[in-house]
């Protein structure tokens, strides 16, 4: 590889001469890349906001995704956090920081996996503007914007007794699919062999589902529309997001292991899947993909918590960088 092929070959300007032509431009976009900032339109005179942070190491492996799937996923995970409240994603900026060295190839197969990650989840939604800049550690950063449409923002304090919990998308499927890769052998430097993840993938659907998941965004809409009490992304694990709920409405989450699967262990402390987690009114019809999981029941004890079959769950575990990164990359 030349040095006209990396971003330090390129610059900044030639380096983002070969992306931008690859990303969306979206539907509310009054004014895309090219100016100090970009103009979005909000017909409904508010917006909702949203940031992620993606870093090689605690949140991927080079050896386990590709560049494209990093662009998907990082659509996914900020899209997936619009439509919990709610909302319709309308537009990303993106802020990349990556070493000297990467390929050129590597970025524009990134926005791909951006543009047809949008395409995919949020039709419409554009990538209008963000930042370009060098560190060794490779890091993405994404805030994504989202139009209520004149609703009000479905928020996790709305969950009531007797309401109906659901679920719409995957449980479980990213963090068997993590699983699975942690599994694997490493090469002679300790780092996650590439070739056995790629054949890995290939063999089992999971795998692909943690690397590049497809929640089920347009729900989140549908949701708020169908009266959803509460609702939020499943992007640390079922058991742990449920009692974000549980907590901020003052309830108890009661969760029916019947409706989780053949491992609930999976679907209840597996992270991100980036599914969406709501409340329903009892008797509500359920809208787009979601189904019922449990109910809401309310805290005699002023216990805000997550139940299983109406007990209290012994361990609600899920994803928390600080406590279960090793510190390991590859």
């Amino acid at each position: 590889m030349s040095e006209s092929d990396t971003v330090e070959g390129l610059g900044e300007l030639g380096t983002l001469a070969r992306i931008l032509p690859r990303l969306p431009e979206g539907a509310s976009t009054l004014l895309g890349p090219g100016d100090d900032a970009a103009v979005v339109a909000a017909p409904d005179g508010r917006f909702v906001v949203t940031t992620d942070l993606m870093v090689h190491g605690p949140d991927f492996r080079l050896a386990w995704s590709t560049p494209y799937d990093l662009g998907w996923k990082a659509a996914a995970s900020n899209l997936s956090d619009v439509a919990a409240m709610g909302a319709r994603p309308t537009a990303l900026v993106v802020a990349l920081a990556v070493p000297g060295e990467t390929a050129v190839d590597f970025l524009e197969s990134f926005a791909d996996g951006l543009r047809e990650g949008c395409a995919e989840m949020a039709p419409g939604c554009g990538v209008v503007g963000g930042d370009m800049s060098v560190s060794s550690t490779m890091t993405i950063a994404i805030t994504a914007f989202g139009d209520l449409e004149g609703r009000a923002p479905i928020r996790r304090d709305g969950a009531r007794p007797g309401d109906v919990v659901a679920v719409s998308g995957a449980l479980g499927r990213s963090g068997r699919g993590l699983d699975l890769l942690f599994a694997l052998g490493v090469d002679r430097d300790g780092v996650p062999d590439a070739s056995l993840a790629r054949d890995l993938r290939e063999r089992d659907a999971d795998v692909g589902w943690h690397v590049a998941p497809t929640p089920p965004v347009a729900d989140g809409v549908l949701a708020a529309v169908a009266g959803a009490t509460s609702m939020l992304d499943l992007s640390d694990g079922l058991a742990l997001d449920a009692g974000r709920v549980a907590r901020a409405s003052r309830v108890v989450v009661d969760l029916d292991s019947a409706t989780l699967g053949s491992d609930p262990r999976a679907a209840l402390a597996g992270g991100e899947d980036h599914s969406l987690f709501a409340t329903f009114p009892q008797g509500a019809a359920l809208p787009g993909g979601f189904r019922a999981v449990g109910v809401v029941n309310s805290a005699r004890d002023a216990t805000y918590r997550v139940t299983l079959d109406g007990r209290d769950l012994i361990e609600a575990t899920g994803w928390d960088p600080y406590a279960r990164w090793s510190g390991a990359a590859g």
